[in-house]
């Protein structure tokens, strides 16, 4: 069976044009499989909003987005970041189609609601369409995109990266969702877990064990699985070997989560 994989690039998990390089020869070496890319950009976002003289507020992790933001927010994440991520794959052999979670109406937002707070224009996702991935793939062109989303009217919204990775590998019938970050795997009790199931992630966080943004990591990973991914990759890019061992199920990478 082809596998298809659907990557997720955060933190400093791919720092520089070299990890794209190591991907885009992954990607011309493993012809059987379909890959997408799905990527944030927290930091640049807060590095344009500072530039910009506005000011960055989080409540529970999430980044408050008023309507004056969300222009440069989208700029950042649709223009400067998807257009480097491409434009390094390109380079290296790789074709991509540029695509954010307004192509096609790819991804419907709405306003995120949660505890009565206002987070502004960030999104939570209602309905995923895959035709902009499904026709990219079947031009032989790897789709990279931004989360950037929109609401029923048009109106853009900004949507965590990790909750439209998860959205994205389930509608495009993904066998493998892998969140590339620059940390060795899911931490418990200061070390890498190499495997574990729903249940034991529910209980861990319950404990306190997993805590930060590895929570809405998994959480995301989690919906994942229930909407029939096979299995999660959470840990490091280790060179272009690193497509091939995912494709396997290495269980010497990073952590994996299964049912």
């Amino acid at each position: 069976m082809k596998r298809r994989i659907l990557i997720k690039i955060g933190g400093r998990a791919f720092e520089g044009e070299s990890g794209f390089r190591e991907l885009a020869t992954a990607i011309a070496a493993s012809p059987g499989i379909d890959v997408i890319v799905v990527h944030g950009g927290g930091a640049e976002i807060s590095a344009a909003l500072k530039a910009a003289h506005r000011a960055t507020e989080f409540i529970d992790g999430i980044r408050i987005t008023p309507a004056e933001d969300i222009r440069i927010v989208e700029q950042v994440l649709s223009e400067t970041v998807n257009a480097r991520i491409a434009g390094w794959l390109t380079n290296h052999g790789v074709s991509c189609r540029r695509l954010s979670g307004k192509t096609d109406g790819m991804l419907v937002a709405a306003p995120l609601t949660r505890g009565g707070r206002d987070y502004g224009f960030v999104g939570q996702i209602k309905q995923v369409a895959p035709t902009a991935i499904e026709t990219a793939l079947k031009e032989s062109r790897v789709p990279v995109i931004s989360p950037i989303s929109a609401d029923e009217t048009g109106a853009s919204y900004n949507v965590n990266a990790d909750s439209a990775a998860a959205a994205l590998a389930a509608a495009a019938g993904c066998t493998e969702l892998a969140f590339f970050t620059d940390v060795a795997g899911v931490m418990v009790s200061g070390e890498p877990v190499a495997r574990m199931t729903i249940e034991q992630a529910a209980e861990w966080i319950a404990a306190g064990e997993i805590q930060g943004g590895m929570v809405a990591k998994i959480e995301s990973a989690v919906q994942a699985l229930e909407k029939g991914v096979d299995r999660i990759y959470i840990g490091m890019w280790y060179g272009s070997k690193t497509l091939d061992g995912i494709a396997a199920g290495r269980r010497s990478l990073g952590t994996w989560l299964c049912r």
